[in-house]
């Protein structure tokens, strides 16, 4: 049984959910082959990822392959309870997500996911797999193993895997290289910069952005910020990425240097406290911080909250603190995830990729998945390059072949 907010929204969800697929030609050829072959047919899918329309093909498309899909939030804000209610009604999903939903809710309905006793795992974040480990080890003998979308969420996976606890194998998404080149340097950076748009209406020419974590993701947000003609200033702990982004052109100091200069602030690192009370102390008056890491860890928020109050509503997404020195901090959608909590995330060409990569990856655990080693395994090359392929073939470009002289050349190493 579904928990949803509203059953009379589906036919307005799936109107969203049709606009979403005729954007996604990869997604719909697998799922065509799906129909016909029925590669997960019996097997009980559990996802705990952002529900969009984007989400809902993906759904479908596992549904055709003969997969029982049981669906929650990975994030509540990012949840469009029209779509919730259209793949309830209309393709008999069980789905558990409610816009905005409070943590307990949250984690119920990670249980009520877990309760259909899972044999694959689609994750963005590692909360079901995680839950699995912590609290539900009794179903893990059924697992075959799962998938992972970000950074955070392996982040956590790798950690279980080196303190010994990771039962079972994880085949990591977000790493593939179709993944990172397309969704991370396109898809976050473009609608990281929108949901801040959408949430404040800046005009960011002329404006210092500063940009903390310069990975694929923060290097794609650096550079489309510098095309709407900001003036971009780089944070890193890393010396290779550091020296990436001066290579790049960019300002890179650090952050506490940074927090003097920023108006707008982006944290995309994965790591917590990035932008803490010495931070806030020394920033402009307006200054504007937004998250777009998985987590809302990134931003102290009780730092935030202890010099400058509660906050009041000046916009809808906009959190405002007044400083005791009458400055004003504003923070974007509470601290979460800015590109979904205030936007709609990632394009939905943009997830026509990342998510065949998860349903290619998904087919693959369910052929091959009980005689993978426990841990984190990179995606099969030849999905990788199957996805890049079809994603190539939708937008009408071809690619030369290698000769055969060539190809003997490549061999030899003489």
């Amino acid at each position: 049984m579904s928990d949803i907010a509203d059953p009379a929204l589906a036919e307005s969800g799936g109107a969203r959910i049709e606009w979403a697929e005729a954007q996604m030609p990869v997604l719909r050829s697998i799922r065509e082959r799906f129909g016909v072959q029925r590669p997960l047919d019996g097997l009980v899918v559990a996802a705990c990822l952002h529900v969009t329309a984007e989400t809902a093909v993906l759904t479908r498309t596992l549904v055709a392959g003969g997969a029982q899909v049981a669906l929650c939030a990975a994030n509540p804000l990012a949840t469009q309870d029209e779509v919730a209610a259209a793949l309830a009604q209309d393709d008999g999903v069980e789905v558990f997500a409610r816009h905005g939903e409070d943590l307990d809710t949250f984690a119920g309905h990670v249980a009520d996911v877990l309760d259909r006793v899972p044999q694959i795992t689609i994750d963005d974040g590692a909360d079901l797999l995680v839950t699995l480990h912590a609290a539900r080890p009794d179903l893990l003998d059924g697992l075959l193993g799962g998938t992972e979308e970000t950074t955070s969420g392996l982040v956590r996976l790798r950690a279980m895997q080196a303190d010994g606890r990771l039962a079972r194998p994880v085949l990591a998404v977000n790493e593939a290289r179709a993944e990172r080149v397309f969704n991370d340097h396109y898809g976050t950076a473009q609608s990281t910069l929108d949901g801040i748009l959408r949430a404040t209406n800046l005009l960011l020419a002329g404006r210092t952005v500063v940009v903390l974590g310069y990975g694929p993701t923060g290097r794609g947000i650096a550079l489309r910020a510098r095309g709407a003609g900001a003036q971009v200033v780089v944070c890193e702990v890393d010396p290779i990425a550091g020296l990436d982004a001066r290579m790049e052109g960019f300002e890179v100091m650090p952050s506490l240097a940074a927090a003097e200069r920023g108006d707008v602030f982006i944290t995309v690192t994965g790591a917590p406290a990035v932008l803490g009370r010495d931070h806030f102390e020394r920033m402009k008056d307006g200054a504007v911080l937004a998250n777009a890491g998985h987590f809302d860890v990134e931003i102290d928020l009780e730092a935030l909250r202890a010099i400058g109050g509660p906050g009041r509503a000046v916009r809808p997404l906009v959190e405002q603190h007044a400083l005791a020195d009458g400055r004003r901090l504003n923070l974007l959608a509470s601290g979460r995830v800015v590109n979904l909590a205030a936007g709609e995330g990632h394009p939905a060409s943009v997830m026509d990729l990342s998510f065949a990569l998860q349903a290619l990856s998904v087919e693959h655990l369910a052929a091959v998945g009980g005689g993978l080693a426990p841990g984190v395994h990179p995606v099969p090359d030849d999905i990788d390059r199957e996805v890049a392929r079809l994603k190539l073939s939708s937008l009408g470009v071809e690619l030369d072949e290698l000769t055969a002289e060539q190809r003997r050349y490549r061999r030899s190493w003489e």
